[in-house]
């Protein structure tokens, strides 16, 4: 009788524990998942007064090393909107806040196009030397510069069939522009090349010819200043109807018509209308650049400019 109280009392001693065991053990897998959960960014983002819903955006556009640095900043409402923009791009975030801060404009899809291209900073201020891995992508403009000494490679003269007398290209841009041409002959356009490749000594008296002119501001509205112009790339052209005796070639048929044409042959208007604070010119329907064909039939579905192509999708 003993021998079976003493089993009896071994057995609830036996259950007892086996129950502290498993309640330790439910304790203890629910401590371990709120560890795991404390580690994840959801729950940190929280922390700092993110919502869920605003969490959840951050996380699903931003990789580890992003949303580290995204902790490491005050709660911000303006982050998780500027996450969702399409252009935006990471390494500027603080530059986008920073603009918004002092921008009069609170449109965050203004304010991540300006950005994007610089100009949250003066025109030539701190200017970069332009990138010549890719000559037909390289960006020349109020930020990127070339050299004095630099000139591209396969440089020809244009034959007066295409161009006024005196101007050369590269002969990529210039095997393009022949079939453009002759193309717009056949709707019953003749498009020539006015103007095209320019040196930086060519550039810089065209310049200071304007600046005399109409003082600095009003040149640089209108013109490149020495190294600074597309036209020493070699991929640039500025182009007329030979028969517009008005010199206004934005108001003729031939500037629908290479419009609505020059991207498929690789050309973009690289001034367009309504974009001067993006390219920083004034509207230029003139003057177009070659990028070839697959990125200028980009360019003009995405809408945007070269300037805004060249921040996302190759500096980027």
């Amino acid at each position: 009788m003993a021998k079976k109280m003493k089993l009896k009392k071994q057995a609830k001693i036996g259950i007892f524990i086996i129950i502290i065991l498993i309640i330790g053990c439910i304790f203890g897998v629910k401590l371990y998942k709120e560890y795991l959960y404390k580690q994840t960014y959801e729950y940190k983002l929280l922390e700092i007064s993110y919502s869920l819903e605003e969490s959840n955006i951050l996380i699903d556009n931003l990789n580890d090393k992003e949303l580290n640095k995204i902790l490491e900043l005050e709660y911000n409402n303006n982050i998780f909107k500027l996450v969702t923009e399409k252009y935006f791009i990471f390494n500027n975030l603080e530059k986008y806040l920073d603009y918004i801060s002092k921008a009069d404009t609170k449109n965050l899809t203004n304010i991540v196009a300006m950005v994007n291209v610089n100009r949250d900073r003066d025109y030539y201020e701190e200017p970069e030397k332009a990138s010549i891995d890719n000559h037909e992508l390289m960006l020349v403009n109020k930020y990127y510069y070339l050299g004095e000494d630099y000139e591209p490679e396969d440089i020809t003269a244009i034959s007066p069939t295409y161009a006024y007398e005196g101007n050369k290209i590269n002969e990529e841009v210039l095997a393009a522009f022949k079939n453009l041409a002759e193309e717009a002959k056949i709707s019953g356009y003749t498009i020539l090349i006015n103007s095209s490749y320019r040196d930086y000594n060519s550039q810089k008296e065209v310049w200071e010819s304007r600046k005399a002119l109409y003082g600095t501001r009003q040149a640089d509205a209108f013109a490149a200043r020495a190294g600074f112009s597309e036209h020493q790339t070699g991929y640039a052209i500025d182009v007329a109807d030979f028969y517009d005796i008005n010199d206004k070639f934005g108001e003729t048929e031939s500037f629908l018509w290479m419009k609505n044409n020059c991207y498929n042959y690789g050309f973009i208007l690289r001034y367009p209308e309504d974009k001067e604070e993006i390219t920083g010119y004034s509207y230029e329907p003139w003057h177009y650049r070659y990028v070839g064909i697959e990125v200028a039939k980009e360019i003009k579905n995405l809408n945007i400019t070269f300037d805004e192509y060249y921040a996302y999708y190759i500096d980027k």
